[in-house]
């Protein structure tokens, strides 16, 4: 047998075409970061403060603030030390833990889109039922399911890549550690890493965007059917701000995926929206459209909110 050195650390090359401009990428990176810890935390806050806002949708939206903190939380440090201390270096550990947590909230956040969608559905199609169907017990199982299901899908594919040999070379060819870029690494064959995550990876947004678009369908007929142009806009409104976060989430990983002649400029760039800016516009498309997370927020700073 030969004999191979075990690989311990990687080294990420980082984003392609940017030297020379890591300056300017570690400030826009840190403005982008430091916005999104503040924008998510504050919308944490004001829901749990006001005890109006204490509703199943406002519920998921705390969930999806968690998720777009970690998710910014998983690459983007690692990412500004590489700019600025030109540290590219990553441990085998900490390697793994990029691939897990990466995959563990994305999943997370792709299946609690679909619950988002189902709530909208409830509250627009059933709204005399809309308590009952959605109480605390029914929202309680459906976040839970969207963590425990994404920690199993996120075990097996981190497992599968760790138990893979990496003995050189261990310069990984992206900005972090993903399973495709890391495994092309192992000196072993890695078809069955590579169908598990492809078939893994596209199975569960495929199916989720599935449900959400059969969701929608039902509530734009719903909404077509209403009397009341004040009902129809307001229905609308409720769901606008879902959309575009959904939008955000899938848009990326849909034209990536469906256009493989891409450049890996611009796969790079899409890829670098979807992790680093869309968890610091989530919140914020919230709060634009929604009076009554602006009257929290508010009452939140210390003022008093409009009568009703």
């Amino acid at each position: 047998m030969k004999n191979h050195t075990v690989v311990f650390e990687f080294i990420l090359l980082g984003i392609p075409n940017t030297k020379g401009h890591e300056t300017i990428l570690f400030i826009s990176f840190l403005t982008f970061y430091l916005c999104t810890l503040l924008a998510n935390l504050l919308i944490l806050s004001a829901i749990l403060a006001d005890s109006r806002l204490h509703t199943p949708m406002y519920f998921f939206l705390c969930n999806l603030s968690v998720l777009d903190l970690g998710l910014a939380s998983i690459i983007t440090p690692k990412l500004l030390v590489s700019l600025w201390a030109k540290s590219r270096t990553i441990s085998l550990g900490g390697c793994m833990s990029q691939v897990f947590f990466y995959h563990f909230l994305g999943s997370t956040e792709c299946l609690l889109c679909t619950v988002m969608a189902f709530d909208r559905y409830v509250a627009i199609c059933h709204p005399l039922r809309y308590l009952i169907i959605m109480n605390w017990r029914v929202c309680a199982i459906l976040a839970a399911g969207t963590w425990v299901t994404s920690s199993f899908h996120a075990t097996i594919l981190t497992c599968l890549t760790l138990t893979l040999p990496y003995c050189g070379p261990n310069v990984v060819d992206y900005y972090f550690c993903d399973i495709f870029p890391v495994v092309k690494l192992a000196c072993a064959d890695t078809y069955v890493i590579q169908t598990v995550t492809f078939t893994n990876s596209g199975l569960v947004p495929m199916t989720c965007f599935f449900l959400i678009l059969v969701s929608y369908v039902r509530i734009v007929y719903s909404i077509l059917k209403m009397n009341s142009s004040e009902g129809r806009r307001k229905a609308a409104s409720t769901c606008a701000s879902h959309l575009t976060v959904v939008t955000l989430f899938f848009g990326p990983c849909a034209i990536i995926y469906t256009q493989p002649e891409l450049s890996k400029v611009v796969a790079t760039a899409l890829q670098i929206s979807a992790n680093v800016v869309t968890p610091m516009l989530n919140p914020v498309i919230y709060t634009l459209r929604n009076k009554e997370v602006k009257e929290a927020l508010w009452k939140l700073r210390g003022g008093q909110t409009t009568a009703r």
